[in-house]
């Protein structure tokens, strides 16, 4: 089966020759040009990842990224005509999934693709997790830690399920608020870090030693957990 692959670049000459080069390689591409239409085209087009510019007209391309990550957890890379490392930063806080600096090779956008549709394939396949100390199963929402089961709430395991599912990407307070979204519960920052604070004990996680959720200071949270091959 084909993948859907949506551009959302203001550059429509860049726009043209990739969806010409990725065509090559079984891949079909969606173009959108402003954030307003690139919006409608992942509710349209439902790709299977996005490729994201930094420089768009109206709002910047962090800005697209959050709104993206309010609703949807497709793949992201993002495109930047600044070599900046902050860019970079910034935008894997906010949920990218990788970052590219123009201006590239288009066989080297494309082995980004292939590698972060395998690891979303790998991870969307996975009812289990597990990691040294660690084993979550998403279908029945429990977890184990060190072999012993623990009670954990709904909102904690999905908040838990969440950074699993990510490794090393750093989540906001607002990005966790916003996945729990449809949960009854009391929704503002002070309460995410009550939240990893009552995680934590069931994980046997001390926060200045941490084993599984490390805190980035000022920023959110971050799982760092090591995954166990099966």
């Amino acid at each position: 089966m084909k993948k859907n692959i949506l551009i959302i670049d203001d550059d429509k000459k860049l726009d043209n020759l990739l969806k010409e080069y990725f065509r090559k390689y079984g891949f079909q591409v969606a173009i959108a040009v402003d954030p307003q239409s690139g919006m409608k085209a992942i509710r349209t087009t439902n790709p299977d990842l996005i490729i994201l510019d930094i420089m768009l007209p109206e709002k910047d391309g962090f800005e697209v990224c959050k709104e993206i990550r309010k609703e949807y957890s497709i793949p992201i890379i993002m495109l930047t005509a600044r070599g900046d490392v902050t860019d970079r930063i910034v935008g894997l806080e906010i949920g990218a999934d990788d970052y590219l600096a123009k201006p590239f090779e288009p066989r080297e956008l494309l082995a980004r693709i292939q590698s972060v549709l395998r690891r979303s394939s790998k991870t969307e396949k996975k009812e289990i997790f597990k990691c040294r100390g660690l084993s979550a199963d998403l279908k029945r929402q429990t977890i184990t830690v060190d072999g012993k089961l623990r009670e954990i709430t709904t909102t904690e395991f999905k908040v838990l399920a969440l950074l699993i599912k990510h490794p090393g990407r750093v989540f906001s307070r607002d990005t966790l608020i916003d996945s729990l979204r449809g949960i009854e519960w009391e929704a503002y920052n002070r309460s995410v870090d009550v939240l990893i604070s009552r995680l934590r004990q069931k994980l046997d996680d001390h926060p200045k030693h941490p084993r599984f959720i490390r805190t980035i200071h000022g920023t959110g949270y971050t799982f760092i957990g090591v995954e166990e091959d099966e």
